[in-house]
């Protein structure tokens, strides 16, 4: 009883710190975010998740369910221009949304069939606090994605 107790009293503060770090990243990301969009006199919309988003072009019929599979073009950009991946020239990528990041499992069904749109992404629905490749942990992330295809 004794060493569940001193556990507990080791355990919670631990929890609540790493809690508390989660909850300043998001707002940290939503100023930067919100930053960029004022300094590229953009207007997003807000999805609950945080992910500020840009549509484009609206495309035309459905959107794809969260567990389509999808053909797009894209870029991927840090905030400050940093490509760290696209599609080439006239290629496509294609994807099961299921394998792919939270911010993407999101943005896509937000898009129809030839619709293009840019989504700022919160670190959390991105690559977190680990990042990957060239992209730092913790990095608000940017896609421009177009919706070619996609199959539910």
């Amino acid at each position: 009883m004794m060493i569940r107790f001193a556990l507990l009293v080791i355990a919670l503060p631990l929890l609540m710190w790493s809690c508390g770090k989660e909850e300043d990243q998001f707002a940290t990301d939503q100023e930067k975010i919100e930053k960029y969009l004022l300094e590229n006199n953009l207007t997003a919309q807000v999805d609950p998740s945080g992910m500020h988003y840009i549509i484009t072009t609206p495309g035309t019929g459905d959107n794809p369910s969260p567990n389509a599979r999808v053909e797009v073009r894209y870029k991927g950009y840090l905030l400050d221009g940093t490509v760290f991946d696209q599609t080439g020239p006239g290629k496509t990528a294609n994807f099961s949304l299921t394998g792919l990041i939270p911010g993407w499992r999101i943005a896509i069904p937000l898009l129809k069939k030839g619709g293009k749109g840019t989504f700022f992404l919160p670190s959390e629905l991105g690559y977190g606090r680990t990042g990957s490749g060239i992209i730092p942990p913790n990095s608000v992330i940017v896609f421009d994605i177009e919706l070619i295809a996609f199959s539910n």
